[in-house]
């Protein structure tokens, strides 16, 4: 079961196993998406399809009508990589092995929706992967293994994300037969350290130059590439949005919002300690580009306030 681009990694991992047969693909509905709102599938469907393997598109995974297509396909085990709904307990108790789940982060750290984003908005040093036994509540089930990865500097939302989802789909592979077998126990998470990464919004990514320039560079790269952080270029004759793509910081020191310095090396911008370089950035309307690129068609002089 899965739907964003996440669980394709595991499910392309499962098709070439020798020791599981993907029965079937569940994944959510086709959604319009994109400037023009066109239906699309999700990208689970997508490579379901390719592989010739039967998709269930449920529009609750509650549906008795789905949970009867389920119950006939006899599964032995359902895995479950970012498929977007609640499993209620007739599904999770439905395969004799249960459901296992790709989680993206060390659990109990960071249960919910958004792991990946957190544990990089909130600067840690390292983060992970686990392979949990699905219960009721979330993401509070049993661990059956879990695998570590630093997050390095570098890193940004889009890194992580496609660095975990081979971790996990690894993971999911060689835990499956373990566990099936009996070679491996579930045990239950610890109940210190818990935390939860709630669901990321559009004002997420609008920065508030008053926090320390780490802070803001932690949400540059921890909003990449949705919703991306952003501030605002004052008018004439509006004010439009600009998204910063590349960051990093330096010790400069200014006014929290004012533009500093704007030159071929970057756009330092003041914070309420220390200031952000803008490396990459683009306009409401533009294309991404770099600082020197951007600065050919946009001057921005010193003294100019962001908001």
């Amino acid at each position: 079961m899965g739907t964003a681009e996440l669980s394709c990694v595991s499910l392309q991992r499962l098709l070439e196993s020798p020791q599981v047969e993907v029965v079937a693909v569940v994944a959510q509905p086709d959604r319009p998406k994109g400037r023009q709102l066109k239906v699309q599938p999700p990208p689970a469907k997508t490579l379901a399809l390719r592989a010739q393997v039967p998709v269930l598109q449920p529009g609750r995974a509650r549906d008795p009508e789905f949970l009867e297509q389920v119950q006939a396909l006899s599964p032995d085990i359902i895995a479950v990589a970012a498929y977007g709904q609640i499993l209620p307990p007739a599904l999770l108790n439905l395969p004799r092995w249960g459901c296992v789940n790709v989680h993206t982060s060390l659990l109990p750290r960071y249960r919910g929706a958004a792991p990946i984003q957190w544990a990089l908005l909130n600067g840690d040093f390292e983060t992970g992967v686990t392979i949990m036994k699905m219960d009721v509540g979330l993401d509070t089930g049993d661990i059956l293994a879990q695998a570590k990865t630093p997050i390095d500097p570098e890193d940004d939302g889009q890194r992580l994300h496609d660095r975990l989802a081979s971790l996990g789909a690894d993971l999911l592979v060689q835990t499956i037969p373990e566990y099936v077998e009996g070679r491996l126990q579930p045990r239950p998470q610890p109940t210190e350290g818990v935390t939860y990464a709630r669901k990321i919004t559009r004002e997420d990514g609008h920065l508030d130059w008053t926090l320390p320039a780490g802070v803001l560079w932690n949400r540059v790269r921890g909003l990449v590439p949705w919703p991306g952080a952003y501030t605002f270029l004052p008018g004439p004759p509006q004010q439009r949005m600009l998204k910063i793509w590349q960051a990093e910081v330096t010790e400069a020191g200014g006014p929290a919002g004012e533009v500093l310095r704007a030159d071929n090396q970057g756009v330092v911008v003041g914070c309420g300690e220390g200031a952000l370089k803008v490396l990459a950035l683009q306009l409401e309307g533009g294309r991404r580009l770099t600082a020197r690129q951007f600065l050919a068609g946009h001057p921005l002089l010193p003294g100019l306030k962001l908001g």
